[in-house]
């Protein structure tokens, strides 16, 4: 039992610290006068790469792998963590169309949207997006596995960074100072330790489903991956250095699991 509330803590902790680099990508708005599109999607894309690899490498293999430990069978272990793919996309997908919120370049989306500040729109689109990261992180501490909590929350650090400059600026667009830009995209990091308290605090309570969970953290991020950010990132014509940048945010999370995990 006292193994199982350490691990929910760390997976807080861990979560928190890695929320805390969207400040760190944030700082930029001090030192930089302006971010071109090309440079904003790229970034978003590199960091939808490191997004990618962390589902495969540090919640759906590790899934598939206790899954089989603990039902004995792979097509058991292999049905278990696709229904928890489709949960995590689809909790993902109605939040999504039941929440107001708005995307970095596309724009307002849900309902009454027209009739909320930006700002509101801004933070509940950040907090969509940073609960399933968070949530990741804590449930990669499963079954004990703290090397891979400590490698997947090092990618999602990595990958707020560009994500917490993108907010900043964002904001700026809209006419906010760049000291309450900063606070704000802050601010919003702070939806990753909510989720890494729950999804370690999941997986140490209901050690049966683990797999499901690891799916479902994957789905979550996957749905974030596909539905938002690539449509962001591919609105313009910078299409093609987009996609390097998310192969390059793919193999440097991809390095990073199988070097440090």
């Amino acid at each position: 039992m006292t193994a199982d509330i350490n691990i929910v803590w760390l997976g807080a902790l861990a979560s928190l610290l890695a929320g805390l680099a969207t400040g760190i990508g944030a700082l930029a708005v001090f030192f930089v006068k302006d971010l071109s599109t090309r440079l904003q999607d790229c970034m978003l894309a590199g960091a939808a790469g490191v997004m990618l690899a962390a589902s495969v490498f540090s919640l759906l293999i590790p899934g598939l792998e206790y899954g089989e430990v603990l039902l004995g069978s792979t097509w058991a272990a292999a049905l278990l963590v696709i229904f928890g793919v489709l949960s995590g996309a689809e909790a993902l997908y109605y939040l999504h169309q039941n929440l107001p919120h708005e995307h970095f370049n596309l724009g307002p989306e849900g309902p009454d949207a027209a009739h909320i500040r930006r700002i509101w729109l801004f933070i509940i689109a950040i907090t969509l997006h940073n609960f399933p990261e968070g949530m990741a992180v804590g449930v990669g501490f499963a079954g004990g596995d703290v090397r891979n909590g400590y490698v997947l929350a090092l990618g999602i650090g990595i990958q707020n960074i560009p994500e917490g400059l993108a907010v900043a600026f964002s904001l700026i667009a809209i006419q906010y100072s760049r000291v309450r830009a900063f606070t704000i995209a802050l601010l919003t990091g702070l939806a990753e330790p909510i989720g890494g308290l729950f999804g370690a605090a999941l997986v140490s309570l209901a050690e049966p489903i683990m797999p499901w969970t690891l799916g479902f953290a994957a789905g979550a991020m996957l749905f974030i991956i596909s539905n938002e950010i690539i449509p962001e990132t591919h609105r313009s014509r910078y299409k093609a250095q987009t996609t390097f940048a998310l192969l390059i945010g793919f193999v440097v999370m991809m390095f990073l699991d199988v070097t440090l995990g």
